[in-house]
């Protein structure tokens, strides 16, 4: 009997609070970056109705106007309630900054970061959240082109599996932010024609297929006003929708110098030239780091027997090709540059354009 099985993931758009957070702290990041390489920075934002408060650690040379930056994203995303801006930020640690500051750069904390790469779709993720983030961003563009939709949305896929092979998609959630000026009906027709049809292959789609749209019913309230927002709440729509596990680190906010971001970035590229090297379907990769220290202390490789060969041998292939140290990582990705406000939406993986999407040949 086959066994058949149902994975979920979720994906948010721009205007989501939680990614107005990201958002706010990723362009301070990339801000002080651009003016001075060499920034540690983890400032974040949390947001409630019209406050927004910026704060955290910063040790840069930058000049940094927070509330510009802050008040700007709320009007790129769409935004245009009138806002204020607290700011309490201090210079970071002097005891982290020696634990990081050596000759070699060593890990600005402690944590485990997850990779993981697979061959279920053409950007070598699984299949729910590749989906879900597409749909997140076709909605932002159709709502960029609409004006009866406003910018908070969330939308979620459901795929269907028989024996670990994907069969198709079960469910679709749609869930927009929207004027007065569109009913329900039309907004189930608008998104039905506009956002899912363009996004979604028909072959993944059949009679059963299920479409929600605003299954709450109506979503005029949102943004800020309708809930709060905080930096790095998003890290499961950040990774891999659940599909594999996370470190619990998350990445907006944070310099190359913080493992969290840079490692969990590294084990992706790692996770993905495996697969594209067509040494697995599917890879894994687990790695820790303690502060202080530049090397990980544990690095642990799995391809859940999709391999012809052993994890073992898999383990050694990566350590012969792949170098953890923090250093290396933020040269080969090359990570002193202002490029994470890009990572915001639709998940920091599967982007072709970013450093550790990049094709890598393997040595055998």
């Amino acid at each position: 009997m086959a066994e058949k099985y149902y994975f979920t993931s979720e994906s948010v758009t721009s205007g989501h609070p939680d990614k107005i957070c990201d958002m706010i702290a990723d362009s301070i990041l990339d801000e002080a970056i651009r003016q001075d390489p060499e920034s540690h920075m983890a400032v974040e934002a949390t947001i409630k109705d019209d406050l927004i408060i910026v704060y955290g650690e910063a040790g840069t040379k930058a000049e940094i106007d927070y509330e510009k930056i802050a008040l700007n994203v709320l009007k790129e995303i769409g935004y245009d309630e009138e806002y204020h801006v607290l700011v309490k930020v201090n210079r970071q640690s002097a005891e982290i900054n020696s634990a990081v500051a050596h000759d070699e750069i060593s890990a600005g904390d402690q944590g485990i970061m997850f990779g993981y790469a697979c061959d279920e779709t053409p950007e070598l993720m699984p299949f729910a959240i590749n989906t879900a983030h597409k749909l997140a961003a076709r909605l932002e563009e159709v709502r960029r082109n609409d004006s009866r939709l406003r910018p908070d949305g969330k939308t979620q896929v459901t795929a269907c599996y028989e024996n670990g092979v994907l069969k198709g998609i079960d469910t679709i959630v749609i869930s927009t932010q929207h004027t007065k000026d569109i009913t329900q009906e039309e907004l189930r027709e608008l998104m039905i024609k506009e956002v899912i049809t363009p996004v979604v292959d028909p072959k993944y789609i059949d009679e059963n297929t299920k479409y929600l749209i605003n299954p709450s019913g109506s979503f005029i309230l949102g943004g800020s006003f309708g809930d709060s927002g905080t930096t790095g709440r998003k890290i499961v729509v950040d990774t891999y929708g659940g599909y594999a596990p996370i470190g619990g680190g998350c990445f907006s906010s944070k310099d190359p110098t913080k493992v969290d971001r840079s490692a969990a970035y590294y084990a992706r590229y790692v996770c993905r030239n495996i697969v594209a090297n067509h040494l697995a379907h599917k890879c894994q990769i687990e790695l820790s780091y303690a502060i202080g220290k530049a090397e990980p202390v544990s690095v642990y490789v799995t391809s859940f027997g999709t391999s012809e060969y052993s994890d073992d041998e898999l383990q050694k292939i990566v350590m012969k090709n792949f170098n953890f140290s923090v250093s290396n990582i933020i040269s080969e990705l090359d990570l002193r540059r202002p490029i994470y406000r890009k990572t915001v939406n639709y998940g920091h993986f599967g982007k072709a354009d970013m450093p550790w999407e990049q094709f890598k040949k393997i040595e055998l």
